[in-house]
């Protein structure tokens, strides 16, 4: 749910494996369902919200302006005979069939034979068919804009939840912190719980200074820094709690936490007699390392 999978599953950019997946996923798990049915219908909502309407009247003016082309058209010329003389022979028809074109003979001029027009339903077929190019080019135009103004609100959208990804990244860091904070505090100011065992440095170390501070009930211990040696590449500091002469471990060191950043919590004592901190490899050792102990302290 925090990976970004669902809000690429709703923007359309997963290939049909990763979309499976993931609606794998929702069935399986409601809460998945829930928070992908709450991305889709963000996304319907935010498309509605930033949605482009053609300018007002444009359909109108398409519209007019086709009409008044099929309005001009210009009627087809009638059909002429050729000039050299000709009898033309009219044979009564009971019912003429329609749109078959009839000869007639003119009364001033026997010669001349003329057509009945024919042309004017192949006009308004050719209106028609300009009509229905324009609406298709209305379509097409009007489909163009939604589909970029799509693109567009799916690349905006992924700015926001990214955005909001790294809000609720920092928020979880802010709040760590704070919870982190007010343990600290809690600490402080509980020394009827919390016994304190000041750490100072060794021989080969004096300015070297910590201190424990101790919860035997709740077998809690925590650390802080005061000045330490700074460490070489790969060294870390851990601390041993020691329990009738033999060493516990009790944790290594952050690096925050060594240059005196504040209280961090170490791993829980059940009994001891006192505290000392020595240089180990990164990640902390088995046993404590004698000659490199830094600071020592009695309960």
């Amino acid at each position: 749910m925090e990976s970004g999978r669902l809000e690429q599953y709703a923007l359309g950019e997963l290939d049909p494996a990763a979309r499976a997946e993931v609606e794998a996923q929702a069935s399986r798990y409601p809460e998945v369902r829930q928070e992908l049915d709450t991305l889709l219908a963000g996304l319907d909502v935010y498309a509605e919200a930033h949605a482009l309407t053609p300018p007002s009247g444009m359909r109108e003016r398409v519209l007019g302006r086709v009409l008044a082309k099929i309005g001009t058209a210009a009627p087809a010329a009638p059909v002429v005979a050729p000039a050299a003389p000709v009898v033309a022979v009219v044979t009564p028809v009971a019912a003429p069939a329609p749109e078959v074109p009839t000869m007639r003979v003119s009364a001033s001029n026997p010669s001349v034979a003329s057509a009945a027009p024919v042309a004017e339903p192949a006009a308004r077929r050719g209106g028609w068919a300009i009509a229905a190019s324009i609406a298709l080019l209305l379509s097409l135009v009007g489909n163009a804009l939604l589909y970029s103004n799509l693109q567009q609100t799916r690349s905006d959208l992924a700015v926001a939840l990214g955005e909001q990804t790294r809000f609720a990244s920092a928020t979880q860091v802010m709040e760590r912190r704070l919870s982190a904070t007010q343990e600290q505090l809690h600490v402080l100011r509980s020394p009827d719980d919390y016994k304190l065992v000041a750490l100072a440095g060794t021989p080969a170390h004096p300015t070297a200074r910590a201190r424990v501070l101790f919860n035997k009930v709740a077998h809690r211990v925590y650390i802080d820094v005061a000045q330490l040696p700074p460490l070489p590449p790969g060294k870390q500091y851990q601390l041993w709690a020691l329990d009738n002469g033999k060493p516990v471990d009790a944790g290594v060191l952050t690096a925050a936490t060594t240059a005196g950043s504040g209280l961090q919590q170490m791993k829980d004592i059940t009994s001891a007699q006192a505290f000392a901190m020595t240089v180990e490899p990164t990640g902390g050792s088995a046993g404590p390392t004698l000659t490199t102990m830094t600071v020592i302290g009695n309960i």
